[in-house]
């Protein structure tokens, strides 16, 4: 019986395709969100019949699937007919009505938008789009500056359907009425996916991204675990692609539950905090000392601190944080003062200290 077969040998590797374990990655089914997808889908359907499309408000917590499932409907739409353009906008990348008109004008294909201005990139966009039909999704819509380009959409575009995409429920209350009575969209929520299905949708990934049965079951079990009580499937592809990695670096052939305990949420955040604004890192310096509390009692720290920002802008840029990986929140249901939210800065922590 040979000492070393457990060792991994040099120029083999654990994975077999590790971009499966980004959370961007487009399976060839989306499961558990079926009838979510469906909904998106039925919103378009009018537009094949040279109709206007409806509108759709898309809401729900980070990593429950939003964004891939929007993204695979897309794609769907694209292989079926030429005839509808899909126009795909992360409004946080691009969050003004010119950045927004220069992404349309990617998706047409139409290159001469140098020296242009916005009211004549949208001239050019209008003419494009009225000969067939447009579906615009709208990802990270509340991250947007402005909303004109919106309203020249919904006025000027004849025949469309807009997915709006948030984390936020209460967007859409705050939208310009002027928008908001032209807009006129269903409401769909993603709700969080139960211990099971968090499980299967990591399954599918593990067999995307790695060699067959180099994952112990408790290994697996806990990443699952992970993932369901921070009802977020991101990091748990997260934790997958660094246990394989702490692996590998041990020469392992088996990815093990102490691989797994090992994994820092350090590096899951989306941005590096010094790529920040200055009132961005000054909240986060306040989360980071006050880390563990109730948000109510960091925000009363916030304000003692001299923090100018009112709660509902606080709690914003909390969701923000959550989101690119900076915080992990914690809501606890009931009490005397109703909900609860505990915050925890995220950076430095390994899964022992969840």
């Amino acid at each position: 019986m040979s000492l070393f077969r457990d060792v991994l040998g040099s120029g083999e590797s654990l994975f077999t395709n590790e971009l499966a374990l980004d959370y961007s990655f487009m399976p060839k089914s989306i499961p558990f969100r079926e009838a979510e997808q469906q909904h998106m889908a039925s919103c378009m359907k009018p537009l094949f019949s040279r109709r206007s499309g409806r509108s759709l408000f898309v809401f729900g917590p980070p990593g429950v699937g939003k964004t891939v499932a929007a993204r695979h409907v897309l794609s769907d739409l694209e292989e079926q007919t030429d005839e509808v353009v899909p126009v795909y906008i992360n409004c946080w990348q691009h969050n003004s009505s010119f950045k927004v008109f220069l992404e349309i004008c990617s998706a047409l294909d139409y290159k001469f938008t140098q020296n242009k201005r916005s009211d004549e990139l949208f001239i050019i966009i209008r003419q494009m789009l009225n000969k067939n039909s447009a579906v615009f999704v709208l990802d990270e819509i509340d991250k947007l500056a402005d909303y004109d380009f919106l309203y020249s959409i919904l006025e000027e575009v004849f025949r469309k359907s807009i997915i709006a995409i948030t984390n936020d429920r209460d967007w859409l209350s705050g939208l310009d009425s002027r928008i908001r009575s032209r807009l006129m969209p269903e409401s769909l929520e993603f709700r969080p996916y139960s211990a099971e299905e968090t499980k299967g949708i990591l399954r599918q990934r593990l067999e995307y991204a790695f060699v067959q049965g180099v994952w112990e079951d408790e290994a697996f079990n806990l990443v699952a675990q992970k993932a369901f009580e921070l009802k977020d499937i991101r990091r748990g592809l997260f934790i997958m692609r660094q246990a394989g990695l702490l692996a590998e670096e041990k020469a392992s052939r088996r990815i093990t539950a102490q691989h797994v305990l090992q994994c820092s949420m350090e590096e899951f955040a989306a941005r590096n905090p010094a790529s920040l604004d200055e009132d961005d890192r000054f909240m986060l310096d306040i989360i980071r000392k006050n880390s563990g509390c109730k948000i109510g009692d960091i925000f009363r720290a916030y304000q003692d601190t001299g923090g100018k920002a009112a709660y509902k802008t606080f709690q914003r840029r909390i969701d923000r944080f959550e989101k690119d990986g900076f915080l992990i929140l914690n809501r606890i249901p009931g009490g005397l003062e109703g909900k609860t939210t505990i915050i925890n800065y995220a950076a430095d922590k390994k899964l022992t200290d969840f």
